[in-house]
């Protein structure tokens, strides 16, 4: 049996579109199993290897029938609120399966062999489309595993374009640290420091600064003291002055734990890129879901589209893909408008079986410019999800999610039992066109907010993460799914939130 469906794509093919139709079938009514069901999924793991395996068709019994009732309904339930986990929508889902089934290494531009990289510079092409970045401004484009592999690249561009600016008045003009190292390439450039300059960062920034070296404790954070999401200029001023430093602005659109935006609009970020190109300092915007705001035109969403103007004046930006593009895990993305950087940090140094000579066009491998050697051809979903839907498709999509997290927001306003979060003086209608697809809040009662995450989590009709907010334990929807309906999914919110309320007080 596995002999005959290996040598048979077609069969795959059938079983990877019967697959995907679970994806336009109506929701499950549960976004998570019971505690008894994840038990028993987990005791029924395979736990020894045998010597002669199952069969294919057992393998498949085993997975439908005894693991997949332990996973959670995050991909394929619009009623899950917790990581910004998009799912993916039927065509992506689909065009995943053919990735699998072909399994091509979209690693290295072979145009005579394969079209891989070809669908990989078209998808990100069409990407950029879409959030109004022109892509011949922005030569280098690649995907990646997510949010934490394109803050590395960022700040690895960064960190070699901003010692390349540190030592372009020195007569040694060899400063590249893929080349040098870290130590040596800062000495010839005269740094003592490199610093990132940052407000709210996400940990996946963070993380990233550890693993190139940089130092997690690089990270500095120049939030004003009432609305920590924003600059203090002043003192972005002061610290890209200092002697000896070198410095990476990172942007965050927008803060993970509120949703609320760095950068309230274009003059915000001109001064931004003036203070940069003053002191040689490299702009990241760190877009993981913020990024899509640049799709809306709707009036009503005047707030978010100023949030996201002037985001094309950065050097680089990240985002991922299986946010708010609804595409699977795992997808990020990464956009720079500097083309002869990535070359000095992840070049494939004596690699002549990795040689593209025979290109005549102007891709370049994906190797050579990214993380990888050994890349999955996520750009397909991509491409199959933005042919499939277009501009005005994503669109609608983001608007519908806008609308039920206003409409979330705006129960929670209304509500004698809930507070919504960071607090605000400003009118009820100002705070909600602030609103993106964030919305943090807490109960007043101290007792039923300890448990509040878990109360509603139990109820396993709706699910929300856990958070911290000044100390304190909150919580978070974070609505990001491609089937998102205010009309059918605000009632379930209500009935559930209200029902938790209900319960405690009758405590």
């Amino acid at each position: 049996m596995f002999d005959s469906m290996q040598s048979d794509p077609d069969t795959f093919i059938q079983l990877a579109s019967e697959i995907s139709a679970l994806h336009i079938q109506p929701p499950p009514e549960d976004v998570l199993p019971s505690e008894e069901v994840v038990t028993q999924a987990r005791k029924k793991i395979q736990k020894h290897l045998t010597q002669s395996g199952f069969s294919f068709g057992e393998t498949i019994r085993h997975i439908q029938e005894d693991l997949a009732p332990g996973f959670n309904g995050s991909s394929r339930s619009p009623h899950y609120y917790g990581f910004v986990t998009g799912g993916s929508t039927p065509v992506a889902a689909l065009a995943d399966h053919l990735v699998t089934i072909y399994d091509q290494n979209a690693a290295v531009h072979l145009p005579k062999e394969s079209i891989a990289t070809n669908v990989e510079n078209a998808a990100t092409s069409l990407l950029g489309q879409l959030l109004k970045l022109n892509p011949s401004q922005w030569p280098h484009r690649v995907f990646t595993t997510g949010a934490t592999a394109s803050n590395v690249l960022g700040l690895a561009c960064g960190r070699e374009y901003v010692i390349g600016k540190a030592v372009a008045h020195r007569k040694d003009t060899i400063s590249s640290v893929g080349e040098l190292g870290m130590v040596d390439a800062m000495r010839r450039a005269g740094i003592i420091r490199i610093r990132i300059l940052t407000t709210v960062p996400h940990s996946s920034l963070v993380k990233a600064a550890g693993i190139l070296g940089l130092g997690r404790a690089s990270v500095v954070d120049v939030g004003l003291p009432y609305a920590p999401h924003r600059f203090h200029m002043d003192m972005l001023k002061i610290l890209l002055d200092e002697p000896g430093t070198a410095s990476i602005i990172a942007i965050s659109a927008s803060d993970v734990n509120t949703g609320l935006f760095a950068t309230a609009g274009l003059k915000e970020m001109q001064e931004i890129r003036k203070l940069a190109d003053a002191y040689g300092a490299w702009i990241h915007v760190d877009g993981a879901f913020g990024i899509f705001g640049r799709v809306l035109t709707d009036p009503v969403h005047s707030e978010i589209i100023s949030a996201c103007a002037g985001l094309e004046l950065a050097d680089s930006i990240t985002g991922d893909g299986h946010k708010l593009l609804n595409v699977p895990y795992d997808c990020g993305f990464f956009f720079s408008r500097h083309r002869e950087i990535p070359e000095q940090v992840f070049q494939n140094p004596n690699a002549p079986y990795l040689s593209t000579s025979t290109a005549t066009d102007a891709i370049v491998s994906h190797s050579n410019v990214g993380l990888e050697n050994s890349r999955r051809l996520r750009a397909l979903p991509v491409y199959a999800s933005l042919r499939a839907y277009g501009a005005n498709g994503y669109r609608d999509m983001l608007g519908r999610q806008i609308e039920l997290s206003r409409d979330i927001a705006e129960y929670i306003l209304d509500s004698e039992d809930f507070e919504l979060l960071p607090e605000s003086d400003r009118s009820k209608e100002a705070i909600l066109k602030g609103i993106y697809i964030i919305v943090l809040f807490r109960a007043k009662d101290e007792g039923l907010n300890k448990e509040l995450t878990a109360k509603i989590k139990a109820s396993r009709k709706i699910y929300v993460s856990g958070t911290a907010w000044e100390g304190g334990p909150a919580c978070r929807f974070a609505v990001s799914n491609w089937q998102t309906d205010a009309k059918r999914d605000l009632p379930l919110i209500k009935q559930v939130l209200d029902e938790v309320i209900e319960s405690w007080k009758s405590r």
